[in-house]
């Protein structure tokens, strides 16, 4: 059995606001890589020669803002996501946890998958305008920004195209459960200890091993999915995909047929690449975010350390504290008067 934790000395909008200023930071910073991943897996002329030779080019055709294409849309799709996500995450994990607030880990594994489905399906047409700005040349543009994107999409393709793909997202998620559920029950085999005792390097290294086998396993899915998102006959070069397809089966069929079955994964050495520092940012930056949200709560002495506040209950959540704080306040008040009404 596994114990969900979450910090209840955090508000939900502490949380949310946590999550997000680390998830943009990290974003930011891991851009570039992120568009080469995509543009692998899209198949643009970029990613015929490799890795490293995708950056070269992307740089000499498009300059150095290319490498930022569609961050801003990415960025500002993760509030929403976050917020649904945690929503109906915390909700399915309620609905599940036994009298001693326990969970196994399967099913915190399999609440995460179908919260995950949850945010994708009402966030998923800015994905599809990320691919679209990424995949265009940002020096020949069709699309001008998120809601010109939008606009243009529904327009010229009608509104089902903004959820082209969306069906690979659900089944993408089983391989990836699996995969983080195969590596979370063999962990205390991994550190010879159990998982309660985990320093935060350890869970650190644990969250970026797992998310390497589930993006490994799921990382086809994806790519179709991308492919799809991109491909559009009002598009030059329809889209820069570099097969051409019918629906999901045939898309799956043709870059086999074409491009070999490696080819699913187009795109995985970038992805590769960016999970140490993707995740050691949003930890970090998560980290260094809710310390200042619990010094502003009053439970620890200085936002640069997790030294607890003498005398505050840790395990009071942050309304109950300020509710504490004002009784003893009131009654210090009270015996201040009380004090001086005897004197006199």
């Amino acid at each position: 059995m596994a114990t969900v934790k979450k910090d209840d000395r955090l508000t939900n909008s502490q949380s949310l606001m946590c999550v997000g200023f680390a998830g943009v930071f990290s974003k930011t910073v891991t851009s570039p890589l992120e568009v080469v991943k995509i543009l692998g897996q899209v198949g643009t002329f970029h990613c015929k020669r490799g890795f490293m030779h995708t950056f070269l080019l992307l740089y000499q055709n498009e300059g150095l803002r290319a490498f930022w294409k569609g961050n801003s849309v990415s960025c500002l799709r993760l509030f929403p996501y976050s917020a649904i996500h945690l929503a109906t995450y915390k909700k399915i994990v309620h609905f599940h946890m036994d009298d001693l607030g326990r969970i196994s880990q399967w099913r915190a594994i399999s609440a995460g998958g179908l919260a995950g489905i949850s945010a994708a399906l009402i966030t998923y047409p800015l994905e599809v305008v990320e691919t679209r700005l990424i995949a265009q040349n940002c020096r020949e543009s069709t699309y001008r920004g998120l809601l010109h994107t939008l606009s243009m999409v529904h327009r010229n393709e009608g509104f089902l195209a903004l959820y082209r793909g969306f069906s690979l997202t659900i089944l993408g998620a089983v391989p990836f459960s699996i995969g983080c559920y195969v590596v979370y029950i063999n962990l205390d085999k991994l550190w010879q200890e159990h998982h309660f005792r985990f320093s935060s390097l350890q869970n650190f290294i644990n969250g970026c091993l797992a998310a390497g086998v589930a993006q490994s396993l799921s990382f086809p899915f994806e790519t179709i999915k991308r492919k799809m998102q991109a491909q559009s006959p009002f598009l030059p070069h329809c889209g820069g995909v570099d097969v051409h397809f019918t629906g999901m089966i045939n898309c799956f069929r043709e870059v086999i047929r074409t491009k070999g079955m490696l080819s699913l994964w187009s795109g995985f050495t970038a992805n590769t690449v960016k999970i140490v520092p993707y995740y050691g940012l949003l930890f970090s930056c998560f980290e260094m975010c809710k310390q200042v949200c619990l010094y502003q709560n009053g439970y620890i002495v200085s936002p640069l350390s997790y030294k607890l506040k003498p005398g505050v209950d840790q395990s009071l959540g942050p309304h109950e504290l300020q509710e504490v704080k004002h009784y003893l306040r009131n009654r210090k008040e009270q015996a201040q008067s009380s004090s001086m009404r005897n004197r006199w």
